[in-house]
């Protein structure tokens, strides 16, 4: 699908204080591959994919499309931020499009969690991506059995619009709008 209000990308690394966001290499393969196959990391995203299926199918750089960042900590990757764009006509959660809708996803290696990273790396591309695209919302799926996940919503300012029953459990949906900008000061 072409994406309607296309990402500038990709953009220059983006600079945290721990952490950089950039685009992937080849490097970040192994990486990449060990979060899709963790039982832990998958643990809500419909369980660990096999690793051998992932040595053969992934691309020797990963996640080569607008809005997907490596995270990177002192020179390592340790998780990943997407913003990916959805059209009303994508599969799953259907009822719930109303129009093109920009979706926040990330996972981060168990090692990273309970850092702040996520926190970290969410608030930077979010920033990132209000740049990019002014006034323009972003939505969040998560199980309501993800307690981190449903932390790092509520820190990043994302307002539930509903909850409801998918894949065996129960969903929860919230949407992120930027913070319109001040006023011109009165002349």
């Amino acid at each position: 699908m072409t994406d309607p209000r296309p990402l500038p990308w990709p953009p220059a690394p983006i600079k945290t204080e721990r952490l950089v966001l950039r685009e992937t290499e080849a490097r970040d393969r192994a990486a990449v591959i060990e979060l899709n196959a963790s039982p832990v990391v998958g643990t809500y995203l419909g369980g660990p994919q096999p690793r051998d299926e992932l040595e053969r199918k992934m691309p020797e750089v990963p996640g080569r499309h607008p809005g997907w960042f490596a995270v990177e900590l002192d020179g390592a990757l340790i998780g990943t931020v997407q913003l990916k764009l959805h059209a009303p006509e994508a599969p799953g959660h259907n009822h719930r499009r109303q129009a093109a809708e920009t979706e926040l996803g990330y996972q981060f290696l168990p090692q990273a969690w309970g850092h702040g990273y996520a926190t970290e790396a969410c608030t930077a591309a979010l920033d990132w991506f209000t740049g990019a695209l002014p006034g323009q919302p972003v939505v969040l799926y998560t199980q309501t059995a993800n307690t981190r996940s449903m932390r790092l919503a509520a820190k990043l300012g994302f307002t539930e619009r509903e909850r409801f029953q998918a894949y065996g459990a129960l969903q929860w949906f919230g949407i992120w709008s930027p913070t319109p900008p001040p006023p011109p000061p009165p002349h």
